[in-house]
């Protein structure tokens, strides 16, 4: 079954904590958090403190930061500071990307990259040794509910292939325009997290409690 990652993009700054206790209360134990800076992509979302934020109000859960940022090595000391379990960040964003995957690992944290949909998936051959995780992006980073782009899903493929061929585990995050058939496909595929937004868990007519228990229902025997 994988992972629900309801990406908190999707949340209004006035509704945010009472619908973090509703996904907590739900049972979402894993939460996928967006950091942008206004330059590496053209939108602000979501400070570092959040991620101190949804630490205080949900210990166990996995903080998942999804760093769109032009100097990712300069947030690591904040973000190790607020709790981050996984850290990950965009290839083109340094020309330093094992040094910051190390880095990352350094401080406790898991280390992935982002591979945007322009990327070709052999770009991640350098430094697969240094991979906890990726995340695969099926839409343009920057804005959250865009629509599936056409030609993700052999790409998909084409990234859980390489894991198989390599022999490195690491895990592969899905990000953006997720719908039920989409994971569905995506965890045939062997995917290990579903971020989810508004086709999946936010804006649902069932609200997100209801919705939470849609997911755990139709993916339960994959």
């Amino acid at each position: 079954m994988p992972i629900n990652a309801p990406s908190l993009a999707n949340l209004s700054l006035v509704e945010f904590g009472w619908r973090l206790t509703e996904l907590k209360e739900s049972g979402v134990d894993f939460f996928h958090i967006d950091l942008m800076d206004g330059h590496y992509v053209p939108n602000l979302c979501l400070p570092p403190r959040t991620v101190g934020d949804v630490k205080a109000l949900c210990p166990e859960a996995i903080a998942e930061v999804h760093l769109m940022v032009d100097d990712p090595l300069s947030y690591l000391d904040e973000l190790q500071q607020y709790g981050a379990d996984w850290v990950s960040f965009h290839l083109d964003s340094t020309r330093f990307v094992r040094r910051t995957l190390s880095a990352i690992r350094e401080r406790g944290m898991k280390a992935g990259v982002v591979l945007n949909p322009s990327q070709p998936v052999e770009a991640l051959l350098p430094v697969l040794p240094w991979l906890d995780y990726v995340v695969f992006m099926s839409v343009e980073p920057g804005f959250a509910g865009q629509k599936f782009l056409p030609g993700s899903m052999e790409r998909l493929a084409s990234l859980c292939a390489l894991r198989s061929s390599s022999g490195n585990d690491f895990k592969i995050v899905l990000d953006g325009g997720v719908t039920y058939e989409i994971g569905k496909q995506a965890a045939e595929l062997g995917v290990d997290v579903l971020v989810t937004g508004i086709y999946m868990i936010f804006a649902q007519p069932d609200g997100i409690s209801g919705a939470v228990k849609r997911f755990n229902s139709c993916f339960h025997n994959q």
